[in-house]
């Protein structure tokens, strides 16, 4: 959809329009075993099915340490076979209902495909599911690689990922295979590999040891590059002001107010559960 309209915008006459694009991706959240497993579950479910996985920085793929995996798989079931499914006006929905017939329609057969398979480790009970409207049950699917996924599955499904330690660092070289850089969750509580994840993963923006679907608009920086969007962030006052100068100084200087936050935010990770976005990182200019 970028693409198409930046095509229509370069046909204009007159000055090159600016265009600031994000779109989704297939946005990953990786937990290792000193995660906290209650803690990765809120977040999971929070950030995988909340507007019914209808967000672009959505959890798509999660993947869990072997150590853990058991154990918060468990959790995380449980915690969905609770879940509200019904009309998003009401207080006590967790799940809405999808846009149309046609997305309904993709996402089950998605799933579908998925159960055969042998790979659906669980799913809402369908008798959950109002008979009126575009209602999909929440369904949580196992995979081996993330290149498994041909494309985004814009619903509430989340894809799991079992891996071992050893192969941490380089699951982030087949995360930024996809061509997608919109949003990244990281549950750790070791600092220094928080650091060396965060700066591996070429995601527009990192959260760490939280939800990764509540950047604050006009608070936060936001948006992603290659795939997921155009690369300069949005979300903040005078992303675009000025020249082609002044867009370049306010980068820097925004990338310099990232590094500081990160270092704070590393110091203080296990003091600050509050909501805040720990990590914002614009690797724009790198994909």
């Amino acid at each position: 959809m970028a693409k198409l309209i930046a095509s229509a915008l370069a046909t204009r006459k007159g000055a090159i329009p600016t265009l600031i694009a994000e779109t989704g991706g297939l946005n990953a959240m990786l937990a290792d075993s000193t995660a906290l497993p209650e803690q990765v579950v809120r977040d999971v479910v929070q950030s995988a099915f909340n507007s019914a996985g209808q967000r672009c920085s959505a959890l798509r793929v999660l993947y869990l340490q072997e150590e853990i995996a058991d154990r918060v798989l468990e959790l995380i079931q449980g915690r969905m076979s609770e879940l509200v499914i019904g009309d998003p006006g009401a207080m006590e929905t967790d799940v809405g209902p999808v846009i149309n017939a046609q997305a309904k329609d993709e996402i089950n057969t998605h799933i579908t495909k998925a159960k055969k398979a042998g790979r659906l480790l669980y799913q809402v009970p369908q008798e959950s599911l109002p008979q009126n409207g575009f209602f999909v049950a929440p369904a949580m699917i196992s995979i081996h690689r993330i290149a498994d996924l041909e494309k985004e599955i814009f619903g509430p499904v989340l894809h799991v990922i079992r891996f071992a330690a050893e192969d941490m660092l380089p699951l982030c070289d087949e995360i930024n295979a996809t061509g997608y850089a919109l949003t990244f969750g990281i549950h750790s509580r070791i600092n220094h590999r928080i650091d060396a994840i965060s700066r591996r993963i070429l995601a527009g923006n990192v959260y760490i040891n939280r939800n990764m679907v509540g950047a604050v608009v006009g608070s936060q920086p936001f948006g992603g590059s290659g795939l997921s969007g155009t690369g300069p962030k949005a979300g903040v006052r005078n992303t675009w002001r000025g020249s082609g100068g002044s867009r370049a100084s306010a980068t820097t200087q925004r990338r310099l107010v990232e590094t500081r936050r990160f270092s704070r935010s590393v110091n203080n990770l296990r003091k600050n559960n509050s909501g805040t976005v720990h990590l914002i990182q614009d690797f724009g200019n790198q994909v």
